[in-house]
């Protein structure tokens, strides 16, 4: 969310608009209290003193100001200005709908349940929205009567630079920097530990791919450090001296794994939009994603799509040896074939072009302002 809010206040002031950002401070979150009270604390800081500054701000804000929310989660503060110009931008519901108990893989506590419930009864103040995706609007629809707000989508943009870079040259990069031979390439999952992105199904597809294969290419994980349970997954694996796990990674090098990754595995159970899928193909990987929006949405023509990892544990296996067969697959194509795929991604790519995101967000922030006069 922050690169996200940077982004938009970044564009904006190159369009020529005063942008003012306002975010809570920590105040009572500071005080020397134990560590168990510091959520709570936070809570103060956020949902009591901000509303109360955000008042104090508006007796000197300009006229003509357009209050931009940067996601839903933010709603609460909402009520504040819903008698003023503002905008909501909508990543993903997967919080609100786990609270409503409509995702068995991440069940909510009840002051989670709560919790979100407070979010949206914010965010329903609100009287226009801007959603990642198709599928994230359509989530958006199923809290708030859509005939009631204006609703627009617009694809994310991507916030960093990435190209096609020698795969020869990255896998070097790379090499050089982990101290592993990746000469021959590797496949690549990039993620955090969130239940949504099943890195467990990741290992599930290594291990299933390497059953299938007389090759021996390395698993590189970036991103989180791997929690408990896919570090069990890990060592459970017969080829875990072969799965690599990397936490900050520098945002350079990214570019480069993508770059000379042989393949890059992202089988989410659900996203809001799928950055990763579009940075892959931006730099030349071929990309096996799950063939569901908004996955599908993002990869379009261009990628390897499988069916979800079924929720039955002893339909896992079967699941896993379908997809290492795409795997296996890719890691067999001709060079033209290569070639071909990966210039399929590019162009793929080009439809999340950042100006492009911007530019139509100013237009749904002038319309929004024009229809309030």
């Amino acid at each position: 969310m922050p690169r996200f809010a940077k982004m938009l206040a970044d564009g904006m002031q190159k369009r020529g608009h005063v942008v003012e950002i306002w975010s809570p401070k920590p105040k009572f979150y500071n005080l020397p209290f134990p560590k168990f009270f510091k959520k709570w604390l936070g809570y103060i800081d956020q949902y009591i003193v901000f509303p109360v500054q955000i008042k104090q701000h508006l007796k000197s804000a300009k006229q003509d100001i357009l209050f931009v929310f940067t996601d839903h989660a933010l709603g609460p503060w909402l009520p504040v200005v819903a008698g003023l110009p503002n905008v909501v931008h909508c990543h993903d519901f997967l919080a609100q709908q786990s609270a409503l108990n409509l995702i068995s893989e991440n069940p909510t506590s009840w002051t989670g349940k709560q919790y979100q419930a407070y979010i949206r009864r914010g965010y329903s103040k609100g009287k226009n929205f801007i959603s990642v995706s198709i599928k994230t609007q359509q989530d958006l629809h199923t809290f708030i009567d859509p005939s009631q707000v204006k609703s627009y989508v617009v694809y994310n943009g991507l916030n960093q630079f990435f190209e096609v870079k020698d795969a020869v040259v990255a896998r070097n990069k790379i090499s050089n920097k982990t101290g592993i031979d990746l000469k021959n390439g590797y496949l690549l999952h990039i993620g955090g530990n969130q239940w949504y992105k099943n890195r467990l199904a990741v290992v599930e597809i290594y291990d299933a791919w390497r059953d299938l294969t007389e090759l021996s290419i390395p698993l590189l994980l970036i991103g989180e450090k791997p929690d408990e349970k896919l570090n069990i997954r890990i060592n459970q694996s017969k080829y875990k001296s072969a799965i690599y796990s990397f936490n900050n990674v520098e945002d350079d090098l990214i570019n480069d794994a993508y770059s000379g990754a042989t393949a890059f595995l992202f089988p989410s159970l659900a996203e809001g939009f799928g950055w990763p899928i579009a940075e892959a193909m931006a730099c030349g990987c071929p990309v096996i994603t799950t063939g569901e929006a908004p996955m599908t949405e993002v990869a379009g023509d261009a990628g390897f799509l499988i069916p979800k990892q079924p929720n039955t544990p002893v339909e896992v296996k079967p699941w896993a040896a379908n997809a290492a067969k795409i795997v296996e697959e890719i890691v067999f194509f001709s060079s033209e074939k290569r070639s071909n795929v990966i210039s399929a991604g590019v162009e793929n790519a080009k439809r999340f072009n950042v100006d492009h995101a911007l530019d139509q967000i100013e237009k749904i922030y002038e319309s929004i302002l024009q229809n309030q006069k």
